[in-house]
């Protein structure tokens, strides 16, 4: 029998270098499917292109931000704050609108049957080149 497809909400991370300009690459996508008890997110950044767009800019400042999107979609850090949201809390919070050099795209649905292929797949089709 074939598995049930459930909803899923997903955004692009994305780096934004010089908020000012609003030149930005993508560096990852955040997964979240209540329905599987899912949230996970996948980051990479591309230091070729932040150089192109930024070179002034300091990639392993960024790498640590991006892997803290990571960690706080997990909740593997279970001295901080953040890992006792629920996985929507943490969900809503990394996703909400910023102006900060790591930013989230909107958020976009879709129905799944596996959210970590999902995550997987959009994650090769939206971030790597």
């Amino acid at each position: 029998m074939p598995a049930s497809a459930d909803p899923f909400s997903y955004a692009i991370v994305r780096v934004v270098p010089d908020v000012e300009r609003g030149e930005s690459l993508n560096a990852g996508v955040i997964l979240h499917s209540p329905a599987r008890r899912f949230l996970a997110a996948r980051v990479d950044l591309d230091e070729a292109r932040l150089r192109a767009i930024a070179p002034n800019s300091s990639p392993s400042q960024i790498k640590a931000w991006l892997d803290a999107v990571v960690v706080t979609a997990e909740g593997r850090n279970l001295d901080a704050p953040l890992a006792n949201l629920t996985q929507s809390e943490r969900f809503g919070l990394l996703t909400a609108p910023s102006s900060t050099v790591i930013q989230a795209s909107p958020v976009h649905t879709g129905l799944t049957e596996s959210p970590e292929h999902e995550l997987q797949h959009l994650f090769e089709r939206l971030v790597t080149r």
